[in-house]
């Protein structure tokens, strides 16, 4: 895939470990005039475009925020002057990425682009913790949620369908929201002594694993820095998670 002068790719930066990109990803970094990244996004990843000028557009929960249409703005302004833009995000540009608004903006404003998908911390960060999200016998389906809205508060989804629909789920950015969301799950009838992992800074070496059940979900999940990305897993692949993760290699065995 040649990258093109005056366009830009919306490209996903998997979970975290710089081993987790794809190698579109990586060459998209070696060939870029400017990266705009997220906040989440190492320093090792970054240092893969030593050319390239850095511009920080990250969104924090309770921190800074760059508001979605400046961004659109600069990625559309940036290919006008005839630079290779690389829009680098945490995860998949397309899944709790933003990264269809990004891509809209630009078929818009008829700007070329490529969206290069990346290892979404759902399957990347989970697996590193030695959860499966689907297990023959133990789970059949999974759902992916967000765990809140642009105003950071409580989504507006259906959590009884949820509770009822899924066996697994695999909650983004729901730090904050726990104890929400855990009395919506039990009062749709999920039971208080189901699994429960916290998968904090999911496959870089700082990697911590807390399970609990889900009428504890709330508390434990008090004790957790609400500046840790983490994400929460709820379903019975969570029983897998003690064997699983002391099999790894030691130097790959981040849980605690």
């Amino acid at each position: 895939m040649t990258f093109e002068m005056g366009s830009v790719w919306l490209v996903g930066a998997g979970p975290g470990d710089p081993g987790l990109l794809t190698l579109h990803a990586a060459r998209a970094l070696a060939q870029a005039d400017v990266v705009l990244h997220d906040a989440l996004v190492s320093p090792e990843i970054l240092a893969l475009a030593p050319q390239a000028r850095l511009e920080a557009v990250g969104k924090r929960a309770g921190g800074d925020q760059v508001p979605q249409l400046r961004i659109n703005e600069r990625l559309i302004s940036l290919a006008r002057d005839g630079l290779r833009v690389v829009r680098l995000k945490g995860g998949d540009p397309l899944v709790f990425g933003r990264g269809g608004e990004e891509a809209l903006a630009l078929a818009a404003a008829s700007v070329a682009f490529r969206i290069i998908p990346g290892i979404s911390a759902g399957l990347g960060g989970t697996a590193s913790a030695g959860i499966p999200v689907t297990h023959r016998g133990l789970a059949h389906s999974v759902a992916f949620v967000t765990g809140h809205d642009t105003t950071g508060a409580l989504p507006d989804v259906d959590w009884a369908a949820l509770a009822r629909g899924a066996d697994v789920l695999v909650l983004y950015m729901a730090l904050r929201q726990v104890d929400a969301i855990a009395e919506r799950l039990l009062a749709a009838g999920r039971d208080p002594a189901e699994q429960v992992a916290f998968v904090s800074e999911a496959t870089t070496p700082r990697q911590h694993v807390v399970v609990t059940t889900l009428g504890d979900a709330a508390h434990v999940g008090g004790t957790i820095p609400k500046h840790l990305p983490t994400l929460i897993v709820i379903g019975p692949v969570v029983a897998l998670q003690p064997l699983l993760a002391a099999c790894q290699p030691e130097g790959e065995r981040h849980a605690a």
